[in-house]
């Protein structure tokens, strides 16, 4: 495991080596994540979806161009016209080397794995955290930083197919790429864009940023995420958003439509999440993200 630190304070672990069923798709995480007051605000393993592991990157459906088909989101595997199944799928996400990493930041190299063993794609991974400087109104409270950034490489002789149970059948279920698993709450969790709010309004559009929050159970402490994507392609992707069923928010990075990478072909996506102590309205949010933007 590896921490994660800003200002002297641990505000995430890194779960680099998971030891996990293979039905949960064993992938490196973050989690907890915590507020700089030290509010949870993800859950891993949580009942209802075991296989949601705090802050990860994870799609369900890769197919390689001879047909065959890995889950790298755990769970059951949804087919077209016939509905969620259990396979035996599902691959890993295997850590392979440091390329850089300080109490901070990190970059590293991973591998994804099938069944028999073959690598399919291989990641470099970045994130880092740091302190949000404060701006008037929006630096009320306290907030620090996460970035993050994926990269997938083809690493196969053939094409190589990313997609969702959107991708093959399911309307809005177009999860995979980045996910955030959130804490549980006692009260009502609250998500707006700049144009839009609340789960069926904000579900399945791309935008700016998004907000997105609870209150800690049994103390009532508020918290919040500012999430947004870091470059135009994540900012075109569609958020998915879950607020009654389970409370999550990802960036969906093939909602509807399957991404098809050719051999040596990389897809990229950055984020920035902006965790913060208190409550984020949206006359506060476009502040908060100038101000992680250093603008």
């Amino acid at each position: 495991m590896m921490r994660l630190s800003c200002d002297g304070r641990v505000v995430a672990d890194y779960v680099v080596k998971p030891e996990l069923a293979l039905t949960l798709a064993p992938r490196p995480y973050l989690h907890p994540v915590r507020t700089l007051a030290g509010v949870r605000v993800t859950d891993a393993l949580p009942q209802d979806h075991p296989w949601h592991l705090g802050v990860s990157f994870a799609v369900q459906h890769v197919q390689t161009a001879d047909g065959r088909t890995a889950n790298f989101w755990g769970g059951r595997t949804y087919l077209r016209d016939q509905g969620y199944q259990w396979l035996d799928d599902h691959g890993r996400v295997e850590h392979v080397r440091w390329v850089n990493r300080d109490p901070s930041a990190f970059e590293q190299e991973l591998a994804w794995r099938v069944p028999g063993n073959p690598v399919l794609l291989r990641e470099f991974r970045t994130m880092a955290v740091s302190p949000l400087l404060p701006a008037g109104k929006a630096g009320r409270g306290t907030a620090w930083v996460l970035r993050m950034g994926f990269g997938l490489e083809n690493v196969t002789q053939g094409q190589i197919s990313l997609g969702s149970p959107g991708t093959h059948g399911r309307p809005g279920a177009g999860y995979g790429g980045f996910f955030w698993r959130a804490a549980a709450s006692e009260g009502k969790f609250s998500v707006c864009t700049p144009d839009a709010e609340g789960e069926d309004d904000v579900h399945g559009r791309p935008a700016e940023w998004l907000t997105f929050g609870a209150d800690e159970p049994g103390t009532g402490r508020p918290w919040s995420l500012l999430l947004a994507g870091e470059d135009a392609a994540t900012r075109a992707d569609p958020w998915f958003v879950r607020t009654r069923d389970y409370p999550g928010v990802g960036s969906a990075l093939a909602f509807d439509r399957p991404i098809v990478l050719n051999p040596a072909e990389r897809v990229s996506r950055s984020l920035l999440v902006v965790v913060v102590d208190g409550t984020l309205g949206r006359e506060e949010a476009s502040a908060v993200l100038a101000t992680a933007r250093g603008k």
